[in-house]
């Protein structure tokens, strides 16, 4: 069993099935067929189109019992669940076969390879399943893209500084829908943390403990900031009132904004300067977070290379 995502999927939408449904209907077909399960596995957020199967550690393992000869069938609710690469799945499939086991698909029957036919059709079939895959990938692509140049809410987790709220927006199944808004307690302190980046000159690590020493919890309302989780929030375009998916970004939404664009480019060009591999560039403080002194000051004179902080304690 397998699906490209972690999220449940239409059942509907037989060629992403969920992992229930596909259970169900192999267990049915095994029923109607008098074959007795074995062994199961599944793959959760695996994309059949993306990952080649020998970084697919579970098709490793039924290659792997396969060749110990601990079962005879493999059974798949589609056979696009074994994958959807075009120049390997095929090849996959004809695997099993050649070492004695029949492949079977809970919809479109067994696979056979008995002459020339039976191998194109398998090539075919496997050819058409990485184009739909693309062409899903294309359309999902697309919809992102046009959700974001309309301002609306992706999903995933809400950025620090805004909040959700039922605006009036339905979805196609007339459903409410929540569209992200400015929280007004939350942007002061994306402000202060702006302020103190660019004016103070302050880094990630000193503004996580100033947050952290005032109890200011964060959007997962764990009250502890991380020099990580500061460089992540000054570097994000949504405070300038754009919404990013991948490298794309919207124009500026004016009701999502709280920094403007010279503050942000002026904090981005100081985290810039404190890189360290931006020595010979940089005009800023040097950021590190290494417990060592002077740790990306100090160069080895036989390579060139900075000088890193390590240590060993023997109990």
């Amino acid at each position: 069993y397998r699906v490209s995502t972690d999220k449940q999927v239409d059942y509907d939408d037989k060629s992403q099935a969920d992992i229930p449904m596909q259970r169900r209907e192999c267990h049915r077909f095994c029923e109607k067929m008098g074959w007795t399960i074995v062994h199961e596995e599944q793959e959760d957020g695996v994309s059949g189109h993306k990952v080649r199967a020998e970084n697919r550690d579970k098709l490793q393992i039924i290659k792997e019992r396969a060749k110990q000869g601990k079962f005879d069938i493999l059974l798949v609710f589609m056979f696009d669940r074994i994958g959807r690469i075009a120049d390997e799945t095929p090849f996959v499939v004809e695997w099993f076969v050649r070492n004695g086991i029949r492949v079977w698909s809970t919809q479109e029957g067994e696979q056979r390879f008995d002459n020339h036919t039976d191998k194109l059709l398998n090539y075919i079939r496997f050819w058409q399943a990485s184009g739909e895959s693309e062409k899903t990938s294309m359309r999902i692509r697309t919809k992102h893209l046009q959700m974001i140049q309309e301002g609306l809410y992706r999903g995933g987790l809400v950025p620090f500084g805004y909040r959700l709220e039922h605006l009036g927006r339905t979805n196609k199944k007339n459903q409410p829908v929540r569209d992200l808004v400015i929280d007004e307690q939350e942007s002061e302190i994306v402000k202060e943390i702006y302020h103190k980046t660019v004016s103070e000159g302050w880094g990630s690590d000193r503004i996580a403990n100033w947050l952290n020493d005032r109890h200011i919890s964060t959007k997962r309302h764990i009250a502890f900031w991380r020099a990580t989780s500061i460089r992540a929030l000054v570097r994000n375009p949504i405070y300038t009132g754009r919404i990013r998916f991948g490298d794309d970004l919207s124009d500026p939404f004016e009701h999502l904004r709280i920094i403007d664009d010279a503050l942000f480019e002026q904090c981005e060009q100081m985290i810039r300067q404190r890189s360290p591999c931006k020595s010979s560039e940089r005009i800023g403080n040097l950021r590190s977070t290494s417990d060592g002194l002077l740790t990306g000051l100090l160069f080895c004179g036989s390579c060139g290379e900075r000088l890193c902080f390590n240590h060993n304690t023997t109990v």
